[in-house]
């Protein structure tokens, strides 16, 4: 990935598995610290959809206080799973789509990954056209011109090439967007009450008629963020971490800020945002209340911190994992450039201002499925390898992951059983799909699987010769299907070098 800085030879050889990008990363090409991360989570916790969630949640006659605790609530349960899979990129560095080679086989892995490659895609889009609408605003004040598309292209291709630049630019432009989030925030909670009470509205004692389940807004919260709790080693391959810490929370030090105060904090504002929006305005569209409510070039500038806050929000939680899913697929042909262009184009082709049209439905059958994913990764890494990984394996098409001509029957059948009933019951996915998802994993790898197809990692006995950051190390690619394991001060003496793809 861009500033990925990944590590290879001078030539690294493309490979039917092997690729740049999607190349282990080593301890010394990680360069975001604990605010870093805090503030691209910030950014990222600004899915503007949300606002519909907190003004459905008063709709249905919940009150303000209790939305925006359970919001908060549903966002540290997400926030606690997605610090355990977050642990395969700080100990491996490895991405998400190259993970699941481990439990869904050398082939098996396109089809879960792709599916949420195709799904980040879609929030790429959804996101990009609220930007747009936000675009089209300013340009109606200055230029008198009123084109949502046109506004949506140019705002779609700036993103694009923004992400393609590497993560050091999502991160700059995370630290900017940040408090660009918090002044929207600041200026619509205040300019809302003041509508709300020339009505006679008090916010919080607001009580509308209606029956909505608590369970269901905060199922459906988590829903939002299956997507990321699954592949959230994407981002974590590139958090700064000491060489040798073999603790958990040593090791993963510089992710609690965000997945634990970041994310909640944000999101449970951006719902009660949305909640007030509802109430004083009836209508939980951020850029829509804007343009009622702003004049002149306070109107110009607050459109221009939403579309801010998209941007923020697609680079890191969807243009990298989608694009980085696209590179799995094919990386013979596709390089991490060619699929962040690959991902804006299927984004756009999905026709994302249908999709939000129909949000809830959306989230409750794609959230049942990836809900599935997280089950068995959490299987396979932590109760089946025991956070042991034969990584070189996962980039060789021989190797022990090729199960049943490249495919592991009993990742598969986990998450298309698991999947299903979750769907079926899609109110409750997550609840269902999770727990379901791991139990079926377990069962099937050791009733089917491992028997015939033995892992490396498991019959040492779980030796430490298969981590990685624990003990110090990193994982090196040599060329030709060859791995090294080096300490930082060996990897700069070596013969690898920084790129900046």
């Amino acid at each position: 990935m861009s500033t990925t800085e990944q590590v290879g030879r001078a030539t690294p050889q493309r490979e039917a598995l092997v690729e740049e990008s999607i190349l282990p990363t080593g301890l010394g090409q990680r360069p975001i610290g604990m605010l870093g991360y805090a503030w691209i989570w910030v950014g990222i916790a600004v899915i503007i959809a949300t606002y519909s969630l907190g003004a459905a949640g008063v709709g249905g006659g919940v009150s303000l206080s209790t939305v925006i605790i359970t919001i908060a609530l549903a966002n540290l349960t997400i926030g606690l799973f997605m610090l355990l899979t977050a642990d395969i990129g700080t100990e491996h560095g490895l991405t998400f789509a190259v993970y699941l080679r481990a439990p869904f086989g050398v082939h098996g892995t396109h089809l879960p990954a792709v599916s949420r490659g195709v799904v980040a895609a879609m929030w790429f889009g959804i996101q990009t056209y609220l930007g747009a609408l936000a675009l089209n605003g300013i340009g109606q004040y200055f230029l008198g011109f009123d084109n949502w598309f046109v506004w949506y292209v140019l705002f779609a291709i700036l993103q694009v090439a923004n992400t393609a630049s590497g993560i050091k630019s999502v991160e700059r432009l995370a630290s900017l967007a940040a408090p660009a989030i918090i002044a929207i925030s600041v200026w619509m909670y205040f300019t809302l009450e003041g509508v709300a009470a020339t009505q006679g509205i008090n916010l919080w004692t607001y009580q509308a008629t209606g029956e909505m389940s608590l369970l269901v807004l905060f199922i459906a919260n988590m829903g939002f963020w299956s997507t990321l709790a699954i592949d959230i080693p994407n981002l974590t391959r590139f958090i700064k971490v000491a060489p040798g810490q073999r603790g958990f929370f040593s090791r993963n030090r510089n992710i609690f800020l965000a997945q634990l105060v970041a994310l909640p904090v944000t999101q449970a504002l951006i719902a009660g945002l949305g909640a007030v929006s509802f109430i004083a305005a009836g209508n939980w569209n951020p850029v829509e209340v804007i343009q009622a409510q702003g004049e002149g070039l306070s109107l110009v500038l607050l459109l221009a911190l939403v579309v801010l806050a998209q941007w923020s929000t697609n680079n890191s939680a969807n243009l990298i994992p989608s694009a980085l899913t696209f590179v799995n697929l094919a990386p013979r042909l596709i390089n991490y450039r060619i699929a962040v262009v690959l991902a804006g184009i299927v984004g756009t082709i999905c026709f994302p201002w249908e999709i939000l049209n129909n949000l809830f439905v959306f989230l409750g059958y794609y959230g049942a499925f990836l809900s599935a994913i997280g089950g068995i990764m959490v299987a396979d890494y932590y109760l089946l390898r025991r956070r042991r990984l034969n990584v070189p394996d996962l980039f060789r098409m021989e190797g022990q992951f090729y199960y049943a001509g490249g495919f592991n029957p009993a990742g598969l059948i986990a998450w298309v059983v698991a999947g299903g009933v979750a769907a079926w019951f899609s109110q409750y996915a997550f609840l269902i799909g999770f727990p379901l998802g791991l139990v079926l994993y377990l069962i099937g790898m050791k009733a089917m699987v491992l028997g015939a197809h033995p892992q490396a990692e498991i019959r040492s006995n779980f030796s430490d010769d298969y981590l990685a950051t624990s003990i110090g190390r990193s994982w090196v690619y040599r060329g030709a299907g060859r791995f090294d394991k080096l300490t930082p001060e060996e990897a700069r003496g070596s013969d690898v070098r920084r790129e900046d793809m």
